[in-house]
């Protein structure tokens, strides 16, 4: 219930314009997709349409799938001072110390990531392009929600701080009105040699700056008064929105914070998407692109997969595969 009331309480509001998820997931999606190798580039680039539409349908179910809502926030704080270095990485362990449901609750988006890295990489091992993409759009939704700051906080909202909307505010209307000015050069995509690290990096690099995001605005709301909101027609609606001096203001105090987050969320879903590859084997994408194949096909490749799971071989060289979620 409180993660159903969490996403309502954001959608209730008046000048929520969209989510993160319906401007800055496609954009992100796509840059991502230039930074991959020319092995991979040509599959993803084919399909960079359905990887930039289908980058919301986590968001798009929210509602409708139940523990859905948790896999796009962690509430590091609820867990105590310095969470983000103390939180087990690995989700068993975490399951020990502090419960399935109690984790559930309060958020799981790190370990969700680490999870569908395994079925990108199996996608990728037995060659089922439309899995490839479905989990690529999806897992990449995933990243780039672990980097917005208030992805990481019980006040995700400002609600427990009087200053309600500015979840909408930094992941919304920030990048509507400035991302055209972003860089997006971020240069090639990496291995990861250890994924589920990474991704608590991302996560704890972002916890980080939920005390600036909330302290600047609420110092430049106290500056600007009434002028803090104005109204803008939105199709056949007048809504209230955060002023555009306002927003250019806060923008600047936040010295690229947004322009930066985005950035990291790109770069490192190129390196999931390349990391998954690498450990398929690295098949050929080239072949994949007006490949459809059959059911029986993949059903063998699945049972070849799940045979060789089952020989008890290390999937990595730090972890086996029950490690991975």
């Amino acid at each position: 219930m409180q993660r159903i009331v969490k996403l309502i309480s954001l959608m209730g509001l008046s000048f929520f314009i969209t989510a993160w998820g319906f401007y800055a997931h496609p954009l992100i999606n796509k840059q991502a997709v230039f930074s991959l190798p020319p092995e991979m580039i040509a599959f993803y680039k084919v399909n960079i349409q359905y990887l930039v539409e289908a980058s919301v349908n986590p968001d798009r179910r929210r509602l409708a799938v139940v523990d859905e809502a948790a896999r796009h926030y962690i509430d590091l704080d609820h867990y105590g001072d310095s969470a983000w270095m103390k939180m087990p990485r690995y989700w068993p362990d975490a399951v020990e110390m502090f419960s399935e449901d109690t984790l559930k609750q309060y958020g799981i988006v790190p370990w969700h990531v680490n999870k569908m890295y395994y079925q990108l990489r199996d996608a990728f091992m037995v060659q089922d392009p439309e899995a490839i993409l479905r989990l690529s759009a999806e897992i990449g939704h995933y990243i780039a929600d672990a980097n917005v700051p208030l992805h990481t906080t019980e006040n995700y909202n400002g609600q427990l701080s009087n200053q309600h909307g500015i979840h909408g505010f930094w992941e919304s209307r920030l990048p509507e009105l400035f991302s055209g000015k972003y860089s997006y050069f971020i240069g090639k995509a990496e291995y990861l040699d250890k994924p589920q690290l990474s991704i608590w990096q991302a996560v704890a690099r972002a916890h980080l700056q939920v005390d600036s995001v909330l302290t600047i605005e609420k110092k430049l709301t106290d500056e600007f008064g009434d002028r803090k909101y104005s109204f803008e027609t939105r199709g056949r609606q007048t809504v209230k929105v955060y002023s555009k001096t306002f927003s250019e203001a806060y923008h600047k105090a936040l010295n690229n914070m947004v322009e930066r987050q985005v950035r990291h969320a790109i770069k490192l879903i190129a390196d999931f998407w390349y990391t998954a590859w690498v450990d398929a084997g690295q098949p050929d994408l080239k072949r994949l692109i007006d490949f459809q194949p059959s059911a029986e096909l993949l059903n063998e490749r699945r049972a070849a997969l799940q045979q060789w799971k089952e020989s008890k071989v290390k999937v990595r060289p730090h972890e086996t595969e029950a490690d991975k979620y």
